[in-house]
């Protein structure tokens, strides 16, 4: 059993993660940044400890993580809304966790991305200020991953497609080549407590959506 950080822990994905967790025998710790979210994430058997991503610096971070074995980075401001949070949530908070996981000691890490956010992006066709907030989100998303990739952890990055609130399924595709698709919450939270329990993910960076592979078959093949 391993007590696993998930930062952003109550986050529609981590929620999910949480319950995940405990599931495969592990200690999920919640880390967020309102006290008003710890009754709900114990309730789904987490450990709760405060953390303001955008405020807390790197040493924030470690002391946050302390006595834990691996860190999930779940946190994200979302293709849409605040311009400024995607640099300071998306970018700085993952940046912020790596140099935390270091100074805690902890080597396992893994990062929840976006699907094709290595592409170049082709030209807006939304209204300036949309435009400019998803290019934002993909850049911040493609940056934190590629300083991921570029760490001494042992890192894996999930990048899944188009987020969905439908039932899981337990049905995914998983590998570097995926195409872009839809895939439940409840299925990438199944995802990312299997590759924590697999050695053969550290070092991958995998697309994810729903498809017809049982997550454990899907990500021995990947």
């Amino acid at each position: 059993m391993s007590r696993i950080a998930v930062v952003g822990g109550h986050g529609q994905v981590a929620r999910h993660l949480l319950v995940a967790l405990r599931r495969s025998e592990h200690d999920p710790v919640a880390l967020v940044r309102r006290e008003e979210y710890r009754a709900e994430l114990e309730s789904r058997g987490a450990e709760v400890r405060l953390l303001d991503i955008e405020q807390a610096d790197a040493a924030g971070f470690g002391a946050a993580f302390e006595g834990c074995d691996a860190v999930v980075f779940a946190a994200g401001g979302g293709p849409d809304g605040n311009l400024e949070r995607k640099r300071t949530v998306d970018l700085e908070g993952s940046l912020k966790s790596i140099e935390g996981a270091r100074l805690a000691g902890i080597e396992r890490f893994v990062q929840v991305s976006a699907i094709n956010v290595d592409d170049p992006l082709p030209p807006s066709t939304e209204p300036d200020d949309t435009g400019e907030v998803w290019r934002a989100y993909v850049e911040a998303k493609r940056d934190a991953d590629a300083a991921l990739r570029a760490s001494d952890l042992a890192w894996t990055i999930i990048r899944p497609g188009r987020l969905t609130d439908d039932p899981a399924t337990g049905l995914v595709s998983l590998g570097p080549d995926v195409s872009g698709g839809d895939v439940t919450r409840a299925d990438v939270a199944a995802v990312l407590a299997a590759v924590l329990d697999d050695p053969g993910s550290i070092g991958k960076q995998w697309n994810l959506v729903n498809g017809d592979t049982p997550v454990a078959e899907a990500l021995q093949n990947a």
